[in-house]
């Protein structure tokens, strides 16, 4: 066998560092898996929280924190299994007005926390203090997927699905423990993803609701995955939630937004939106201000042009926040008050 020289061989070595490699066919990659939250820590500062909410309101406000049961889990992995198909378990907060007369029916608020995974903190004190002031009764469930509660139950989230049906198994309960609830005068309200599962509610059991308000609510989440980044659409697209993107479900995405059932309104209700808002874009408000409006539908709106604070404009302690919110308790009382 000839033996390359010395020339040949230095030239081949040459050649294979400076020609490219070859081509080789490129295998498509899933994008990476959400991050999730240190668990562990969620559930520590959820516990800090809730003393922090009898310290804030144990004045005026008796809290009990209740367990309660919603629909199924959305997903079993394995539906044979020992428990499987039994009701999922959401944690809720119950506030009832100390100097309130339980000797008489009285008006029960559901509050919705927001958020795509949150929980209700005692940052909104200064509203529930509010509520108490004018005498309702309050509950604010943690729907599936809020944090503070383990990986588990975060990994329940069903965005614009069963959290819609956690909080109307919410409302249920209230009306069935509390024998000073008047079954006729519950309203419901929330801001941005609360705002949207208030819509949806409405939308699904309007016999259910007498009133309601939404601030700033998702409304679309066809548009929403379109201006939000790549990091947010994989929330939705996880193995544990809708299991696809926008592209691929297209279908899926307008079914659990409130602008593509405004058809369904029959509830009185009030929208709030802020032309400078952060994180919903006013163009989703504005479209289910117009379905509502081609369907017909009778509905009070306003749209803040500006408002200091954007997203949470109406949810701070400036006086045009409190302005705002007194404007939603005017709408609200006119349909729980007697």
């Amino acid at each position: 066998m000839p033996v390359m020289s010395r020339p040949i061989l230095v030239l081949a070595i040459c050649l294979l560092l400076v020609l490219p490699a070859w081509p080789q066919a490129r295998v498509p990659q899933p994008p990476p898996a959400e991050p999730e939250p240190n668990h562990a820590n969620d559930v520590l500062l959820k516990t800090i929280d809730d003393v922090q909410w009898r310290q804030k309101l144990g004045d005026i406000a008796e809290i009990t924190k209740v367990r309660l049961t919603g629909p199924p889990p959305a997903r079993e992995p394995n539906p044979t299994a020992q428990g499987a198909g039994n009701p999922l378990i959401i944690p809720a907060y119950t506030f009832i007005p100390r100097k309130m007369d339980r000797s008489r029916n009285h008006p029960l608020l559901m509050l919705v926390h927001g958020g795509v995974h949150a929980n209700f903190s005692s940052g909104s004190a200064n509203i529930v203090r509010e509520l108490m002031e004018q005498n309702y009764v309050v509950l604010a469930p943690e729907y599936r997927g809020s944090t503070g509660y383990g990986g588990e139950f975060y990994r329940q989230i069903d965005y614009g699905g069963l959290e819609n049906e956690d909080v109307y198994a919410a409302r249920n309960w209230a009306v069935e423990t509390y024998g000073f609830v008047d079954p006729k005068r519950v309203g419901i309200l929330g801001w941005s993803h609360g705002g949207m599962i208030t819509l949806m509610n409405i939308f699904a059991h309007p016999e259910a609701y007498a009133v309601a308000y939404a601030g700033v609510p998702v409304s679309d989440l066809v548009a929403r995955m379109g201006y939000k980044g790549d990091d947010y659409r994989r929330i939705f697209s996880a193995p544990y939630h809708i299991g696809k993107d926008a592209e691929q479900n297209v279908a899926e995405y307008r079914r659990r937004s409130p602008v593509w059932n405004a058809q369904k309104l029959r509830t009185p209700l009030l929208i709030h939106t802020n032309t400078n808002d952060e994180d919903v874009n006013v163009l989703e408000v504005e479209a289910l201000i117009r379905a509502l409006k081609a369907e017909g539908k009778k509905f009070e709106y306003k749209v803040y042009e500006n408002a200091p604070g954007g997203h949470a404009f109406n949810r701070l302690d400036t006086k045009l926040a409190r302005d705002s919110r007194a404007e939603v308790y005017k709408f609200l009382a006119q349909y729980l008050k007697p």
